[in-house]
């Protein structure tokens, strides 16, 4: 991507963040740092924010804005800043003059809409390419999916993509700093900050890191994993086991091969409120392997007091675990 066009996706994505009701001063603050960079930031989002301000017109083109909540899950939001995107990736630089033109021919239909779980809350999402994404726990996911463009923004947690094969059209995961882009594979993200791993079940993607004369790409297959933390990314190759313990999320499972207490310990805290602690250092080194149901922190505790003889305290929201 061009470092321009990099800009205008920028552009949109803050313009549709302030647009949200959830939208804080610390956002907003962030906003105003990233303005203040350039001044392509400031036309790239005054262009954007000028195509936002067009939405009762570009809805009558045939794009909804739909706020209705899902019945089985989070509430979802179509953006009226589908058709802007389109616009503003059309128009480029100094495109303002030339908006008003765009507005009167028929807009390309861009499906733009955001999707999250609760705590311990899986869903699948069907995009209209004929992919399918199904998120786990605690998961924030944006996406811009039409007949020219198919775009997803992993905000946080993680998600597993089956990936439909469209001819030269390709599947772009945005996670941090880190692009993940497919033809047709399926594949799972996870990111936790500025850590992002990738782990390929089929096909093979790129994942690409940051732009510009610092950045580097790696091709990743059937049975890869990536972490990416930064700059830096570590290649597991051909390891299915791994990638199979990676995703037993998707059976309501967690699967460790010989992990330390303290890291099996923070996978369970990500799929329950009922919060493990591990109050000292020798608990937190036992080596943990085998399955175990994600969403059954009384389970696993007993196991941790039957088979190690570990101590096990609990009060209404918290689980202590330490040495006898």
């Amino acid at each position: 991507m061009r470092r321009q066009e990099a800009i205008e996706d920028q552009a949109l994505d803050w313009l549709i963040r302030r647009n949200a009701p959830d939208w804080t001063e610390d956002e907003q603050a962030e906003l105003d740092a990233w303005l203040d960079e350039s001044m392509a930031h400031k036309a790239a989002f005054w262009r954007a924010d000028h195509l936002w301000q067009q939405a009762d017109r570009i809805r009558s083109l045939g794009i909804e804005h739909d706020d209705r909540a899902d019945e089985h899950g989070p509430r979802r939001r179509w953006w009226p800043a589908a058709i802007a995107a389109s616009l503003v990736a059309a128009v480029g630089i100094g495109g303002l003059s030339v908006a008003p033109r765009f507005l009167d021919q028929p807009a390309p239909q861009v499906q733009q809409a955001r999707f999250d779980t609760p705590i311990g809350g899986r869903r699948v999402v069907p995009l209209v390419d004929g992919s399918k994404v199904e998120l786990n726990t605690q998961t924030v996911l944006r996406t811009a999916v039409g007949q020219s463009k198919r775009e997803v923004w992993l905000d946080s947690g993680e998600a597993f993509f089956e990936v439909a094969h469209r001819d030269g059209e390709p599947f772009v995961v945005h996670a941090g700093r880190q692009t993940i882009t497919v033809l047709g594979t399926k594949f799972s993200v996870r990111r936790d900050k500025d850590r992002v791993t990738v782990n390929v079940l089929e096909g093979r993607v790129r994942v690409d890191d940051g732009e510009g004369a610092m950045a580097h790409a790696a091709i990743i297959t059937a049975g890869d994993t990536a972490i990416s933390r930064g700059p830096s990314t570590l290649i597991a190759a051909k390891s299915e086991e791994r990638v199979a313990d990676a995703l037993a999320w998707r059976d309501g499972m967690l699967s460790f091969d010989q992990a330390p207490l303290t890291e099996v310990v923070a996978e369970f805290n990500r799929y329950n409120r009922t919060r493990l602690v591990v109050t000292d250092a020798a608990a937190g080194r036992i080596p943990i392997g085998g399955s175990f149901q994600a969403s059954s922190v009384d389970s696993f505790t007993r196991l941790l007091r039957d088979a190690y003889g570990l101590k096990i305290e609990r009060d209404d929201t918290t689980v202590k675990i330490s040495a006898p």
